[in-house]
């Protein structure tokens, strides 16, 4: 039996936008994804922009798809064992790939909350998670992402981090919160949840350094069941000092480690997007390798000789 020949119209423009061959090809060289590990991006060296994509929250399911669909058409042994290291690695990274594309920092010293339940009394009356509970996952990790940075990263001013999430000194104030809502999501699942700065801290020179006093941070909420954004959230956040009844600009040292912090977050966003686009690539080349080729038959098995 002869499978049509269908011509391929997924574009990588949902995914990731076009890359310089130059850059993809000496990143994705460095960074074969046979037996590759998860890297984390502060070791990773580059002075190129950090490419930016607005995420395909089916982009993992999508993926999937199109792998089983060159298994099911029939593969060789080492296409399989290509296809294998794929879903291995996507198994395995997933997060990475979803967030880390975006700039999110996904390691243990970073994340909000990890693989938190979602219970089923934070459902209500048509099935799905209450909205509030999005702004409650939220707050909790964002007051996880600041005390990451007083115990996990600068431990030495760890009493001014935590300070800034009570009312004794400067303190964070959420100023408001906008909810993009991506699906209903149900228990029971978990979530993992994730913060970023939205904008670069302005640099040491300029006199707005001096004056730091407001800074808005980008939320991501993940579905564990479905490996996809259940929300996004974009958060308006003013320093403001109790002690004197008004807005305060940040600590020098504060700020310092803010900087860095963007500059990991464009670490990531380059180094996952190009992993992304290698996986993109991978997978291209077995549908055209399977099923879409020009003299593509489908491997019907024992059923193809009746």
């Amino acid at each position: 039996m002869t499978a049509s020949r269908v011509p391929w119209r997924q574009s990588l423009y949902h995914f990731c936008p076009p890359l310089s061959s130059r850059s993809s090809a000496r990143l994705i060289s460095t960074t074969p994804l046979h037996g590759s590990k998860a890297v984390d991006p502060s070791h990773i060296q580059s002075d190129e922009p950090a490419p930016y994509r607005e995420i395909d929250s089916r982009w993992l399911s999508t993926i999937k798809k199109r792998v089983a669909k060159c298994v099911t058409f029939g593969l060789q042994p080492h296409q399989s064992k290509q296809a294998g290291d794929v879903l291995q690695i996507i198994a395995r990274d997933w997060r990475q790939l979803v967030a880390g594309s975006e700039g999110f920092l996904t390691g243990g010293d970073r994340r909000g909350l990890f693989c938190h339940n979602v219970v089923w009394g934070e459902m209500h009356i048509p099935g799905h998670v209450n909205n509030v509970a999005y702004v409650r996952y939220a707050e909790t990790a964002r007051v996880n992402w600041t005390r990451n940075f007083g115990t996990h990263i600068d431990p030495v001013h760890k009493q001014q981090w935590l300070e800034l999430i009570g009312s004794t000194a400067i303190g964070l104030i959420l100023k408001s919160i906008k909810v993009d809502y991506k699906f209903p999501m149900t228990s029971p699942d978990k979530i993992t949840v994730y913060h970023k700065l939205s904008n670069p801290p302005p640099p040491i020179s300029s006199a707005a350094s001096t004056s730091y006093s407001a800074f808005h941070l980008d939320v991501l909420i993940l579905s564990e069941a479905r490996q996809r954004p259940a929300a996004r959230c974009y958060e308006d956040i003013v320093t403001y000092d109790y002690r004197i009844g008004r807005k305060a600009g940040l600590p020098g040292f504060m700020l310092d480690q803010f900087r860095h912090t963007w500059e990991l977050q464009e670490r990531s966003k380059r180094h996952w997007s190009l992993r992304a686009q290698e996986i993109e690539d991978r997978v291209r080349e077995l549908e055209m390798a399977s099923w879409d080729r020009e003299d593509a038959v489908e491997d019907m098995g024992s059923a193809g000789g009746r």
